[in-house]
């Protein structure tokens, strides 16, 4: 099924990470959706900094679309700008409060410590940074050639999180298409934040699957299995860590764990600690704060009865290293019962990294998952091999697990097989066509063949692709390209 306009995959087509999607409108326009960092296994076949370089055409681009704040999807900004980007970058309201918090983050991990450097590079962005609101559809072109609209509507991910819709007339072809862009979609019932809602139409769907090959448990279900590990770390004198990103999940947590300490009767849990190990998590959390309105009904309600789910009594944080050094040593040689939450959220570095070294050997101890765990990772390898007593490599060392593992998926912020369904066949006119990314083989192809299912029996006329990478050819070899023919 042919379309009028091209999208190209710089990542994240074909595996979980590094999303970056183009629309190629016309030889000359194009419109960039995210620009993440590649991880894990998506990774591990290119230079840890080769790897991030821009080599794709930034000259036609008309603007780069931010769907979300994740690490994932924004990591490669520095690169773009590098390689000669100077456009605009577009986003929600939220996440323009966001994105310089993660990418002033990325710049100081993977760049640089020149404050001056970062602090000219972030002015930078600031000044290209443009907010968009909710549900509105905004121009971006209107000439004698194109007409291009775009609109970003709540995605339920974490704050800030957008689906794109992109409209686009070719005048002279008088050729009209409806593109979306799921970017990451988040699960209903999701804490903070309110669901997402299918769009009225599109004709071309490019549509995430990191999920699509299961399903999740239901709120009450992971709560309750939340509740249930810390119970037994109360018992046996340990610490459940819980390795999560510094934005969305840290927040999504602090908000579930506030409810567990309000409805407890058990006295043990009005003593529990809850910390807060990763100063970005803790800035994060602030802005969270300060971003109350886009919070969702069920929040608004408990901060109403007086309750206050990102900053309650038993919550602490750790700032400066010092003090995350004695928390790691307090814990794992008193025996105190409480809960880590730290950064990274795959365990590919970060704070948590330095808990799970002293820890893991520790059957006291508990880790719990609460996120994915990309193929390459240390989180994946911890998560597979710790239930079987097995090891997982740290910083070089080997460290053997014995302390409990659990992983409750509930708590994923990616919607799951029928969420990513529900998405497509809850739309007034569903696509025609369908572009999987971000997900890995076993995942997209389950997911296809859901939809194919669904619309066979629907009776609604279904093409479903597999996005494939080509993140390091130009454009002209890309329109070129015996591999790209009939993509």
């Amino acid at each position: 099924m042919s379309t009028p306009f091209q999208i190209i995959h710089h990542g994240g087509g074909s595996g979980v990470t590094g999303s970056c999607h183009r629309l190629q409108i016309a030889p000359d326009r194009a419109l960039l959706i995210d620009c993440g960092i590649f991880q894990g296994q998506d990774a591990e076949q290119l230079d840890s900094l080769a790897q991030h370089q821009v080599r794709f055409s930034v000259e036609d681009m008309l603007a780069l679309v931010v769907t979300h704040v994740h690490i994932d999807h924004i990591g490669r900004l520095p690169y773009l700008v590098a390689a000669g980007y100077k456009g605009p970058i577009l986003c929600s309201v939220p996440s323009t409060r966001l994105l310089p918090l993660v990418i002033e983050d990325a710049l100081r991990i993977g760049f640089t410590h020149d404050r001056a450097l970062i602090e000219r590079f972030l002015a930078e962005v600031q000044e290209r940074l443009v907010a968009l609101d909710y549900a509105t559809w905004h121009p971006l072109l209107d000439d004698d050639r194109h007409c291009i609209r775009i609109k970003l509507q709540r995605a339920g991910h974490i704050l800030g999180s957008a689906y794109l819709e992109v409209d686009t007339l070719d005048k002279a072809a008088g050729r009209r298409q409806r593109t979306v862009f799921s970017g990451d979609l988040g699960a209903p019932f999701a804490p903070l934040l309110p669901a997402p809602k299918a769009p009225y139409r599109a004709d071309v769907l490019v549509l995430e699957a990191t999920y699509g090959d299961r399903k999740h448990e239901d709120r009450r279900q992971r709560r309750s299995r939340l509740k249930a590990a810390i119970d037994r770390a109360l018992e046996n004198g340990g610490t459940v860590v819980i390795p999560a990103f510094s934005v969305g999940r840290t927040q999504e947590l602090l908000y579930e764990l506030e409810g567990l300490i309000h409805d407890a009767r058990d006295a043990r849990w009005q003593d529990l600690e809850i910390i807060v190990d990763s100063p970005l998590a803790a800035r994060f959390t602030e802005v969270y704060r300060e971003l109350k309105p886009y919070w969702d009904a069920e929040a608004h309600r408990r901060l109403r009865s007086g309750r206050h789910p990102l900053s309650f009594e038993n919550l602490y944080t750790v700032d400066s290293h010092d003090a995350h050094e004695r928390t790691v040593s307090y814990l794992s040689d008193t025996g105190r019962p409480a809960v880590v939450i730290a950064a990274s959220g795959m365990v590919s570095g970060g704070r948590v990294v330095n808990y799970l070294k002293r820890m893991l050997g520790d059957e006291r101890h508990c880790v719990l998952f609460t996120g994915y765990q990309a193929p390459g990772t240390p989180g994946r390898d911890i998560q597979r091999f710790g239930p079987r007593g097995g090891w997982v490599m740290l910083e070089g060392q080997r460290i053997d697990i014995r302390a409990r593992v659990e992983t409750v998926n509930g708590y994923s912020a990616h919607a799951d097989q029928l969420d990513l369904l529900n998405f497509v066949r809850r739309m007034r006119y569903p696509p025609h066509e369908v572009r999987l990314v971000h997900g890995d083989a076993h995942a997209q192809a389950a997911l296809k063949a859901t939809l194919l299912e669904w619309a066979e029996g629907a009776g609604h006329e279904l093409e479903v692709t597999l996005g494939v990478e080509h993140p390091t050819l130009t454009i002209f070899e890309q329109q070129t390209s015996p591999a790209l023919a009939g993509a």
